[in-house]
């Protein structure tokens, strides 16, 4: 079983964002300032802008074998 290109790519955005999510948690944790609810929803936004996301365009081409979409 595989992935079509298309939600795979996602499943890699994913992991992307959750990964810059959790590091700005610790960098947070770390620096012991405190934060407003509004303030860390902000900083996780721009965390997750700064990431490089390319959009992938789905295939019109029938693939082989079983793939999940």
């Amino acid at each position: 079983m595989s992935f079509c290109p298309h939600c795979d790519g996602q499943r890699f955005d994913r992991a992307q964002v959750l990964r810059v999510l959790r590091a700005e948690r610790e960098r947070l944790r770390l620096s012991g300032a405190p934060c407003t609810a509004d303030e860390t929803i902000r900083l996780a936004i721009e965390a997750v802008r700064g990431l490089e996301l390319p959009h992938l365009e789905e295939a019109d081409d029938v693939v082989d074998g079983e793939v999940v979409h």
